[in-house]
């Protein structure tokens, strides 16, 4: 593994990872709309400025995959697997002080974003995917990829209607090379877990996780992992309730933690769900650029669903003074995905969502899900009761 390569051969590698940008020179007098490509192939459209943000924020990437690579060194190849206080009296008092230091450093560094080059290991090991994957025997993808083949039903065919519009455009994915990979991948899910099946949405998740994790097998359980152990029960399942109670829950912490923003939006009419739900479902893929997106799946994997909500509030707060002088329920719209769209800087803003809005525990998130359960369900039901009686007067 990379523990195992001198600092040259590292250095080099990790360089070629994150090229630097450069716009023309017309482009730069002019300060005109340039396009460009990602680390991860995604074609984005920025100004100079957004360009200049962009280089910045990979220099900030080059200097913290410094750090990483010295704590390798240091610490030797996997030492943020050793972050877990154990429980035994065997455990002697410099280990336990140990795993506690490694703790702590793991959190700050990961808030300041894992090495794209490190991100696959780094992630399939903290996530709990490695662990999951290793209660199976080792045959177990391929065995569900070619048992499925051929089956069709309602899951296949939309997954098949979803994949040509899954990130249209991009070199690989829109392939089909990529779009079979994709489908593998979307399919074995979907048998894995009938309850689940496939939910629109899961396609621009599994399609990122491909980009990151390189191979089918282990995008395949970090998808797993992140629907059975990560994320809320229920959120993708037929009737979204996982999702529907989500909405809920931050329609709450918008009230709290910002309190104009939330009056202010109720005396417009404005459903947040209405951007919200694409935010919770794809865990901001369509929305945020790609790199500011995996800076915030990198603290996802780590400390849980609970930061999706950091996240969307920090949007929501980072625009407050915009938000406010709106007046109708499209401009708050332009603005919510104006801010998405050019957020090229995660260290904005992921410093909102964990300086000014602050921690939230997971007990906290869930004891506020618990309250808005019945009343979806409530909610849910009538509305299963209204299309029925409809369908009866219909016949």
């Amino acid at each position: 593994m990379y523990g195992t390569k001198s600092k040259i051969d590292l250095a080099f590698e990790y360089q070629s990872q994150i090229p630097v940008l450069r716009p023309s020179i017309h482009s730069r007098r002019a300060n005109l709309t340039v396009k460009f490509q990602d680390l991860y192939g995604f074609t984005v459209e920025g100004n100079v400025d957004d360009v200049n943000v962009l280089n910045d924020v990979r220099e900030k990437v080059r200097q913290q995959g410094r750090v990483w690579w010295a704590l390798e060194a240091s610490k030797g190849a996997n030492w943020y697997l050793h972050t877990t206080i154990g429980q035994g009296s065997a455990l002697t008092s410099s280990l336990k002080f140990s795993a506690l230091a490694n703790a702590i450093t793991l959190k700050k560094l990961i808030k300041k974003g894992i090495p794209p080059v490190l991100r696959p290991k780094v992630w399939f090991s903290l996530s709990g995917a490695a662990k999951k994957k290793s209660t199976v025997p080792d045959s177990y993808y391929d065995d569900l990829t070619k048992a499925v083949e051929g089956k069709v039903t309602p899951a296949t065919r939309q997954i098949d209607h979803d994949l040509p519009r899954t990130f249209p455009g991009h070199p690989w994915l829109d392939t089909p090379e990529g779009h079979a990979a994709l489908r593998r991948v979307l399919v074995a899910y979907s048998f894995r877990d009938s309850d689940v099946g496939y939910c629109q949405g899961l396609n621009y998740v599994a399609a990122l996780l491909l980009l990151v994790m390189k191979t089918e097998e282990d995008a395949f359980w970090m998808l797993a992992v992140l629907l059975e152990n990560v994320l809320v029960n229920d959120c993708y399942t037929n009737n979204l309730s996982g999702c529907h109670v989500e909405q809920r829950v931050f329609k709450d912490l918008l009230a709290k933690k910002c309190p104009r923003i939330a009056t202010h939006l109720e005396v417009l009419e404005f459903d947040v769900s209405l951007v919200t739900t694409e935010w919770f479902l794809c865990l901001f893929s369509k929305s945020l650029p790609s790199e500011t997106t995996l800076r915030v799946w990198d603290v996802i994997f780590y400390e849980g669903a609970k930061v999706i909500f950091n996240v969307a509030l920090a949007i929501f707060k980072m625009k407050e003074d915009q938000l406010l002088l709106t007046h109708h329920v499209g401009e708050v719209i332009n603005v919510l995905q104006m801010t998405t769209h050019h957020l090229f800087d995660p260290d904005d803003l992921l410093t909102v969502a964990f300086d000014q809005i602050g921690s939230m525990t997971t007990n906290t998130i869930s004891k506020q899900r618990k309250k808005q359960e019945p009343e979806v369900m409530k909610e849910l039901d009538q509305r299963i009761r209204k299309l029925n009686s409809l369908k009866v007067d219909n016949k």
